[in-house]
Protein backbone atom coordinates (compact mmCIF):
# COMPACT_ATOMS: atom_id res chain seq x y z
CA UNK A 1 0.00 0.00 0.00
CA UNK A 2 2.60 2.62 1.08
CA UNK A 3 4.32 2.14 -2.51
CA UNK A 4 1.39 4.44 -4.01
CA UNK A 5 0.97 7.05 -1.45
CA UNK A 6 1.43 10.29 -3.04
CA UNK A 7 3.16 11.80 0.14
CA UNK A 8 6.13 10.49 1.34
CA UNK A 9 5.14 11.02 4.80
CA UNK A 10 2.97 8.20 4.69
CA UNK A 11 4.44 6.45 2.05
CA UNK A 12 9.00 6.13 2.08
CA UNK A 13 8.15 7.55 5.88
CA UNK A 14 5.60 5.91 7.04
CA UNK A 15 7.42 3.76 9.99
CA UNK A 16 9.23 7.13 11.50
CA UNK A 17 5.63 9.44 11.07
CA UNK A 18 2.81 7.01 11.39
CA UNK A 19 2.49 7.48 15.21
CA UNK A 20 1.29 11.35 14.26
CA UNK A 21 -1.93 9.19 12.22
CA UNK A 22 -3.73 9.65 16.47
CA UNK A 23 -3.64 12.89 15.85
CA UNK A 24 -3.78 14.32 12.25
CA UNK A 25 -5.48 11.50 10.43
CA UNK A 26 -8.67 12.17 8.82
CA UNK A 27 -9.81 9.30 11.55
CA UNK A 28 -8.69 11.03 14.23
CA UNK A 29 -10.10 14.13 13.05
CA UNK A 30 -13.70 12.76 13.08
CA UNK A 31 -13.06 10.93 16.12
CA UNK A 32 -12.12 14.14 18.00
CA UNK A 33 -14.82 16.07 16.32
CA UNK A 34 -17.51 12.99 17.39
CA UNK A 35 -16.44 13.06 20.86
CA UNK A 36 -16.55 16.73 21.26
CA UNK A 37 -20.26 16.94 19.88
CA UNK A 38 -20.56 13.82 22.92
CA UNK A 39 -18.49 15.71 25.41
CA UNK A 40 -20.92 19.07 24.35
CA UNK A 41 -23.88 17.25 24.94
CA UNK A 42 -22.46 16.21 28.61
CA UNK A 43 -21.82 19.55 29.16
CA UNK A 44 -25.56 20.66 28.29
CA UNK A 45 -27.09 17.82 30.58
CA UNK A 46 -24.70 19.13 33.62
CA UNK A 47 -26.55 22.91 33.62
CA UNK A 48 -29.99 21.07 33.48
CA UNK A 49 -30.90 21.61 29.73
CA UNK A 50 -30.93 17.38 28.33
CA UNK A 51 -30.62 14.63 29.97
CA UNK A 52 -27.26 12.68 30.12
CA UNK A 53 -26.68 10.30 26.98
CA UNK A 54 -25.48 7.47 28.18
CA UNK A 55 -23.40 6.40 25.42
CA UNK A 56 -19.18 5.69 25.53
CA UNK A 57 -17.25 8.29 23.74
CA UNK A 58 -14.15 5.76 23.61
CA UNK A 59 -15.62 3.31 21.16
CA UNK A 60 -15.22 4.97 17.84
CA UNK A 61 -14.17 2.88 14.92
CA UNK A 62 -13.21 2.89 11.62
CA UNK A 63 -17.00 1.90 10.49
CA UNK A 64 -18.11 4.70 12.31
CA UNK A 65 -15.74 6.97 10.25
CA UNK A 66 -16.79 5.48 7.37
CA UNK A 67 -20.74 6.33 8.17
CA UNK A 68 -19.55 10.14 8.51
CA UNK A 69 -18.17 10.09 5.37
CA UNK A 70 -21.11 8.47 3.54
CA UNK A 71 -23.23 11.30 5.11
CA UNK A 72 -20.54 14.05 3.82
CA UNK A 73 -21.31 12.66 0.08
CA UNK A 74 -24.87 14.48 0.29
CA UNK A 75 -24.52 16.98 2.85
CA UNK A 76 -20.53 18.18 1.43
CA UNK A 77 -20.18 19.60 4.88
CA UNK A 78 -18.37 17.48 7.72
CA UNK A 79 -19.62 18.70 11.13
CA UNK A 80 -23.31 18.36 10.03
CA UNK A 81 -22.65 14.70 8.52
CA UNK A 82 -20.75 13.93 12.40
CA UNK A 83 -24.56 15.24 13.49
CA UNK A 84 -26.50 13.40 11.27
CA UNK A 85 -24.12 10.45 12.51
CA UNK A 86 -25.12 10.86 16.18
CA UNK A 87 -28.77 11.09 15.17
CA UNK A 88 -28.32 7.56 14.30
CA UNK A 89 -26.53 6.85 17.45
CA UNK A 90 -28.31 8.73 20.07
CA UNK A 91 -32.25 8.15 21.04
CA UNK A 92 -34.70 11.10 19.19
CA UNK A 93 -35.07 12.88 22.79
CA UNK A 94 -31.10 13.97 22.45
CA UNK A 95 -31.48 14.54 18.57
CA UNK A 96 -32.58 18.29 19.14
CA UNK A 97 -29.59 19.27 21.66
CA UNK A 98 -27.25 17.69 18.94
CA UNK A 99 -24.39 21.02 18.03
CA UNK A 100 -27.12 22.97 19.75
CA UNK A 101 -26.08 26.67 19.39
CA UNK A 102 -22.95 25.90 18.33
CA UNK A 103 -20.75 26.64 14.75
CA UNK A 104 -19.06 24.26 12.73
CA UNK A 105 -15.66 25.90 13.84
CA UNK A 106 -16.46 25.42 17.64
CA UNK A 107 -15.68 21.89 17.37
CA UNK A 108 -13.50 21.72 14.29
CA UNK A 109 -10.43 24.11 16.52
CA UNK A 110 -11.45 22.37 19.80
CA UNK A 111 -10.36 19.09 18.13
CA UNK A 112 -7.53 20.48 16.14
CA UNK A 113 -6.32 22.36 19.52
CA UNK A 114 -6.27 19.05 20.66
CA UNK A 115 -4.37 17.20 18.23
CA UNK A 116 -1.36 20.37 18.49
CA UNK A 117 -1.76 19.85 22.69
CA UNK A 118 -1.63 15.79 22.20
CA UNK A 119 0.92 15.57 19.50
CA UNK A 120 3.14 18.07 21.84
CA UNK A 121 2.91 16.05 24.56
CA UNK A 122 3.20 12.50 23.12
CA UNK A 123 5.08 12.77 20.33
CA UNK A 124 6.89 16.04 19.45
CA UNK A 125 8.54 16.64 23.03
CA UNK A 126 9.78 13.10 23.53
CA UNK A 127 11.42 13.38 19.82
CA UNK A 128 12.90 16.42 20.80
CA UNK A 129 14.17 14.84 23.94
CA UNK A 130 15.61 12.58 22.35
CA UNK A 131 17.78 14.62 19.98
CA UNK A 132 18.75 16.34 22.87
CA UNK A 133 20.05 13.78 24.69
CA UNK A 134 22.00 12.22 21.90
CA UNK A 135 24.11 15.63 21.55
CA UNK A 136 24.20 15.92 25.55
CA UNK A 137 26.05 12.39 24.87
CA UNK A 138 28.16 13.48 22.39
CA UNK A 139 29.36 16.75 24.10
CA UNK A 140 29.71 14.97 27.42
CA UNK A 141 32.35 12.63 25.43
CA UNK A 142 34.22 15.55 23.84
CA UNK A 143 34.13 18.16 26.70
CA UNK A 144 37.82 18.29 26.74
CA UNK A 145 38.50 17.74 23.17
CA UNK A 146 40.65 20.62 21.53
CA UNK A 147 39.91 21.85 18.31
CA UNK A 148 40.07 24.26 15.27
CA UNK A 149 37.42 26.90 15.40
CA UNK A 150 36.77 27.93 12.27
CA UNK A 151 35.61 31.83 11.49
CA UNK A 152 34.71 33.26 7.97
CA UNK A 153 36.09 29.80 7.10
CA UNK A 154 39.18 30.55 8.28
CA UNK A 155 41.25 28.83 10.71
CA UNK A 156 40.32 30.73 14.10
CA UNK A 157 40.95 30.55 18.20
CA UNK A 158 40.41 27.21 19.60
CA UNK A 159 37.57 25.47 21.24
CA UNK A 160 36.58 21.90 21.98
CA UNK A 161 34.28 19.71 20.00
CA UNK A 162 31.94 19.60 23.14
CA UNK A 163 31.81 23.15 23.61
CA UNK A 164 30.93 22.98 19.42
CA UNK A 165 27.72 20.94 19.94
CA UNK A 166 27.05 22.43 23.77
CA UNK A 167 26.68 26.16 22.20
CA UNK A 168 23.63 23.75 20.23
CA UNK A 169 22.52 22.42 23.30
CA UNK A 170 21.89 25.29 25.01
CA UNK A 171 19.66 27.31 22.40
CA UNK A 172 17.24 23.80 21.79
CA UNK A 173 17.22 23.87 25.61
CA UNK A 174 15.35 27.26 25.17
CA UNK A 175 13.46 26.05 22.44
CA UNK A 176 12.46 22.90 24.47
CA UNK A 177 10.90 25.31 27.11
CA UNK A 178 9.06 27.24 25.42
CA UNK A 179 7.96 24.63 23.08
CA UNK A 180 6.41 22.54 26.58
CA UNK A 181 5.03 25.43 28.03
CA UNK A 182 3.23 26.72 25.24
CA UNK A 183 -0.73 26.98 26.11
CA UNK A 184 -3.38 26.32 23.37
CA UNK A 185 -5.93 28.06 22.50
CA UNK A 186 -9.46 27.35 21.64
CA UNK A 187 -13.06 29.01 21.51
CA UNK A 188 -16.74 28.11 21.50
CA UNK A 189 -18.77 31.64 20.91
CA UNK A 190 -20.80 30.57 18.22
CA UNK A 191 -21.45 32.03 14.81
CA UNK A 192 -19.85 34.94 14.52
CA UNK A 193 -18.34 34.63 17.80
CA UNK A 194 -20.94 36.37 20.40
CA UNK A 195 -23.10 33.23 21.45
CA UNK A 196 -25.81 35.07 19.61
CA UNK A 197 -28.13 31.51 19.29
CA UNK A 198 -27.59 30.41 23.22
CA UNK A 199 -28.05 33.52 24.69
CA UNK A 200 -31.40 34.65 22.69
CA UNK A 201 -32.53 30.99 23.62
CA UNK A 202 -31.34 30.97 27.31
CA UNK A 203 -30.45 34.31 28.55
CA UNK A 204 -30.29 33.19 32.32
CA UNK A 205 -26.97 30.99 31.67
CA UNK A 206 -23.76 32.65 31.89
CA UNK A 207 -22.89 31.53 27.91
CA UNK A 208 -19.34 32.94 28.92
CA UNK A 209 -18.52 31.61 31.63
CA UNK A 210 -20.14 27.72 30.60
CA UNK A 211 -17.79 28.42 26.96
CA UNK A 212 -14.91 29.05 29.45
CA UNK A 213 -15.56 25.81 31.71
CA UNK A 214 -15.67 23.39 28.91
CA UNK A 215 -12.75 24.54 27.34
CA UNK A 216 -10.53 24.25 30.27
CA UNK A 217 -12.08 20.96 31.57
CA UNK A 218 -10.47 19.01 28.62
CA UNK A 219 -6.99 21.14 29.00
CA UNK A 220 -7.15 23.59 26.60
CA UNK A 221 -7.09 27.73 27.25
CA UNK A 222 -10.44 29.43 26.29
CA UNK A 223 -10.56 32.39 24.17
CA UNK A 224 -13.74 33.66 24.21
CA UNK A 225 -13.14 37.27 21.80
CA UNK A 226 -13.11 35.81 18.41
CA UNK A 227 -15.13 36.22 15.01
CA UNK A 228 -16.92 32.86 13.98
CA UNK A 229 -13.08 31.57 13.81
CA UNK A 230 -10.90 31.18 16.59
CA UNK A 231 -7.77 34.05 16.18
CA UNK A 232 -4.96 31.13 14.70
CA UNK A 233 -2.26 33.74 16.48
CA UNK A 234 -1.73 31.46 19.51
CA UNK A 235 -1.38 28.69 17.61
CA UNK A 236 1.20 30.43 15.16
CA UNK A 237 3.49 31.28 17.70
CA UNK A 238 3.51 27.38 18.66
CA UNK A 239 4.58 27.06 15.11
CA UNK A 240 7.08 29.47 15.46
CA UNK A 241 8.56 27.89 18.26
CA UNK A 242 8.98 24.62 16.05
CA UNK A 243 9.82 26.54 13.00
CA UNK A 244 12.74 28.21 15.22
CA UNK A 245 13.83 24.50 16.51
CA UNK A 246 13.72 23.84 12.82
CA UNK A 247 16.25 26.39 12.09
CA UNK A 248 18.73 25.92 14.81
CA UNK A 249 18.84 22.34 13.68
CA UNK A 250 19.09 23.44 10.09
CA UNK A 251 22.40 25.31 11.02
CA UNK A 252 23.54 22.48 13.08
CA UNK A 253 22.92 19.49 10.44
CA UNK A 254 25.49 21.83 7.58
CA UNK A 255 27.88 22.17 10.59
CA UNK A 256 27.91 18.17 11.21
CA UNK A 257 28.06 17.63 7.47
CA UNK A 258 31.16 20.18 6.88
CA UNK A 259 32.99 18.49 10.15
CA UNK A 260 32.28 15.01 8.39
CA UNK A 261 33.77 16.95 4.83
CA UNK A 262 36.99 18.11 6.68
CA UNK A 263 37.51 15.29 8.43
CA UNK A 264 37.22 16.10 11.97
CA UNK A 265 34.12 13.50 11.92
CA UNK A 266 34.39 10.38 10.77
CA UNK A 267 31.51 8.09 10.33
CA UNK A 268 30.79 4.13 11.29
CA UNK A 269 31.15 1.81 8.43
CA UNK A 270 27.79 -0.51 8.46
CA UNK A 271 28.46 -3.93 6.81
CA UNK A 272 25.99 -4.34 3.68
CA UNK A 273 25.01 0.13 3.49
CA UNK A 274 26.06 1.54 0.08
CA UNK A 275 27.38 5.26 -0.14
CA UNK A 276 27.32 5.56 -3.74
CA UNK A 277 26.20 3.38 -7.11
CA UNK A 278 29.80 3.55 -8.42
CA UNK A 279 32.20 4.74 -5.84
CA UNK A 280 32.49 1.89 -3.29
CA UNK A 281 34.69 4.21 -0.94
CA UNK A 282 31.93 6.18 0.39
CA UNK A 283 29.92 6.79 3.45
CA UNK A 284 27.80 9.47 2.93
CA UNK A 285 26.20 11.33 6.28
CA UNK A 286 22.97 10.89 4.80
CA UNK A 287 21.13 11.38 7.91
CA UNK A 288 22.08 15.08 8.21
CA UNK A 289 21.59 15.45 4.77
CA UNK A 290 18.08 13.95 4.79
CA UNK A 291 17.39 15.90 8.26
CA UNK A 292 18.48 19.10 6.80
CA UNK A 293 15.55 18.98 3.49
CA UNK A 294 12.77 17.64 5.51
CA UNK A 295 14.14 20.43 8.00
CA UNK A 296 13.38 22.64 4.99
CA UNK A 297 10.15 21.19 4.35
CA UNK A 298 8.49 21.53 7.52
CA UNK A 299 9.64 25.49 7.74
CA UNK A 300 7.54 25.99 4.73
CA UNK A 301 5.02 24.92 5.74
CA UNK A 302 4.95 26.59 9.28
CA UNK A 303 6.34 29.73 7.27
CA UNK A 304 2.85 29.44 5.02
CA UNK A 305 0.57 28.96 8.26
CA UNK A 306 2.55 32.36 9.36
CA UNK A 307 1.17 34.12 6.52
CA UNK A 308 -2.40 32.52 6.07
CA UNK A 309 -3.72 31.65 8.89
CA UNK A 310 -4.04 35.29 10.69
CA UNK A 311 -5.89 36.43 7.47
CA UNK A 312 -9.72 35.74 7.28
CA UNK A 313 -12.28 37.72 4.68
CA UNK A 314 -14.63 39.34 7.29
CA UNK A 315 -15.87 36.50 9.11
CA UNK A 316 -13.84 33.87 7.64
CA UNK A 317 -14.00 32.07 4.87
CA UNK A 318 -12.82 27.92 3.85
CA UNK A 319 -8.92 28.66 2.46
CA UNK A 320 -8.21 28.14 5.85
CA UNK A 321 -9.41 24.78 6.43
CA UNK A 322 -7.74 23.04 4.01
CA UNK A 323 -4.41 24.58 5.09
CA UNK A 324 -5.25 23.23 8.78
CA UNK A 325 -5.47 20.04 6.98
CA UNK A 326 -1.56 19.85 6.84
CA UNK A 327 -0.49 20.13 10.06
CA UNK A 328 0.62 16.64 10.42
CA UNK A 329 2.61 16.99 7.08
CA UNK A 330 4.48 19.68 8.66
CA UNK A 331 5.20 18.12 11.91
CA UNK A 332 6.01 14.94 9.93
CA UNK A 333 8.16 16.24 8.50
CA UNK A 334 9.95 17.74 11.72
CA UNK A 335 10.01 14.81 13.69
CA UNK A 336 11.53 12.55 11.01
CA UNK A 337 14.39 15.16 10.72
CA UNK A 338 15.05 15.29 14.46
CA UNK A 339 15.02 11.76 14.38
CA UNK A 340 17.41 11.18 11.90
CA UNK A 341 19.88 13.85 13.39
CA UNK A 342 19.52 11.70 16.54
CA UNK A 343 20.21 8.71 14.45
CA UNK A 344 23.20 10.63 12.60
CA UNK A 345 24.73 11.35 16.19
CA UNK A 346 24.89 7.54 17.26
CA UNK A 347 27.30 7.11 13.86
CA UNK A 348 29.97 10.30 14.15
CA UNK A 349 33.09 9.84 16.09
CA UNK A 350 35.68 12.79 16.61
CA UNK A 351 38.89 11.78 14.15
CA UNK A 352 41.38 12.75 16.96
CA UNK A 353 44.53 12.30 15.11
CA UNK A 354 43.63 14.86 12.81
CA UNK A 355 42.11 17.44 15.13
CA UNK A 356 45.36 17.36 16.71
CA UNK A 357 47.25 17.60 12.93
CA UNK A 358 44.77 20.67 12.27
CA UNK A 359 46.24 22.01 15.85
CA UNK A 360 49.69 21.45 14.77
CA UNK A 361 49.66 22.91 11.78
CA UNK A 362 48.27 26.57 12.82
CA UNK A 363 49.86 27.77 15.59
CA UNK A 364 48.62 31.67 14.43
CA UNK A 365 45.60 31.04 16.20
CA UNK A 366 47.07 31.73 19.56
CA UNK A 367 48.26 35.18 18.49
CA UNK A 368 45.17 36.20 20.13
CA UNK A 369 46.26 35.70 23.10
CA UNK A 370 49.36 36.56 22.46
CA UNK A 371 49.00 39.72 21.70
CA UNK A 372 46.58 40.13 24.46
CA UNK A 373 49.31 39.25 26.96
CA UNK A 374 51.66 41.81 25.47
CA UNK A 375 48.87 44.71 25.50
CA UNK A 376 48.66 43.83 29.16
CA UNK A 377 52.25 44.67 29.94
CA UNK A 378 52.89 47.74 27.86
CA UNK A 379 53.21 46.79 24.45
CA UNK A 380 50.53 48.95 22.41
CA UNK A 381 51.81 47.96 19.05
CA UNK A 382 51.30 44.09 19.80
CA UNK A 383 48.48 43.38 17.70
CA UNK A 384 50.01 45.15 14.79
CA UNK A 385 53.22 43.05 15.45
CA UNK A 386 51.78 39.78 15.53
CA UNK A 387 49.56 40.67 12.32
CA UNK A 388 52.86 41.29 10.46
CA UNK A 389 54.41 37.61 11.67
CA UNK A 390 50.92 35.95 11.10
CA UNK A 391 48.04 37.47 8.59
CA UNK A 392 47.37 35.15 6.00
CA UNK A 393 49.92 32.71 6.99
CA UNK A 394 50.61 29.64 9.12
CA UNK A 395 53.07 30.05 11.64
CA UNK A 396 54.81 26.43 12.84
CA UNK A 397 55.46 25.87 16.39
CA UNK A 398 59.48 26.37 16.26
CA UNK A 399 58.53 29.80 14.47
CA UNK A 400 56.38 31.05 16.91
CA UNK A 401 58.89 29.78 19.80
CA UNK A 402 62.05 31.61 17.97
CA UNK A 403 59.69 34.66 17.81
CA UNK A 404 58.75 35.13 21.59
CA UNK A 405 62.56 34.96 22.59
CA UNK A 406 63.33 37.61 20.56
CA UNK A 407 60.97 39.65 22.15
CA UNK A 408 62.12 42.68 24.56
CA UNK A 409 59.73 41.66 27.57
CA UNK A 410 60.49 39.88 31.15
CA UNK A 411 61.10 36.59 31.40
CA UNK A 412 58.19 35.98 33.31
CA UNK A 413 56.03 37.13 30.26
CA UNK A 414 58.41 34.63 27.80
CA UNK A 415 57.36 31.90 30.19
CA UNK A 416 53.79 32.92 29.96
CA UNK A 417 53.84 33.18 25.75
CA UNK A 418 55.95 30.06 25.58
CA UNK A 419 53.25 28.16 27.56
CA UNK A 420 50.40 29.22 24.78
CA UNK A 421 49.52 26.45 21.83
CA UNK A 422 46.98 25.03 19.97
CA UNK A 423 45.85 22.12 21.71
CA UNK A 424 45.82 24.55 25.73
CA UNK A 425 43.96 27.82 24.45
CA UNK A 426 40.59 26.78 24.82
CA UNK A 427 39.72 29.38 27.35
CA UNK A 428 36.92 28.22 29.36
CA UNK A 429 35.00 25.90 27.27
CA UNK A 430 35.25 23.35 29.54
CA UNK A 431 33.97 24.95 31.76
CA UNK A 432 30.90 26.30 29.94
CA UNK A 433 30.29 23.05 28.21
CA UNK A 434 30.08 21.57 31.57
CA UNK A 435 27.38 24.15 32.35
CA UNK A 436 25.53 22.98 29.43
CA UNK A 437 25.27 19.62 29.54
CA UNK A 438 25.05 19.41 33.53
CA UNK A 439 21.28 21.56 33.49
Amino acid sequence: MSLHTLSAIDGRYEKETAVLRAFFSEFAYLRDRTRLELEFLIALSKIGLCPHPNISIDSFSDEDAIKIQEYEKTTRHDVKAIEYYLRDQLPLEFHQWIHFGLTSEDINNIAQALGLCNSRDKVILPSLDNLLSSLIDFSKKYRALPMLAKTHGQAAVPTTLGKEIATYIARLKKCRDEISSHPFEAKLTGAVGNFNALQVTYPDIDWIEFSKSFIQSIGLEPNVITSQILPYDNWIRYFDKIKLTNSILIDFAQDMWRYISDGILKQKVVENEVGSSTMPQKVNPIDFENAEGNLGVANSLLTHYAQKLPVSRLQRDLSDSTVRRTFGTALGHTILAWNNISKGMTRVAADEEKIKSDLDSHWEVISEGAQTILRSVGKSDAYETLKAQTRGSQLSGGNYQAWVEGLDVDEKIKEKLKSLSPETYVGLAIQLTDEVISK
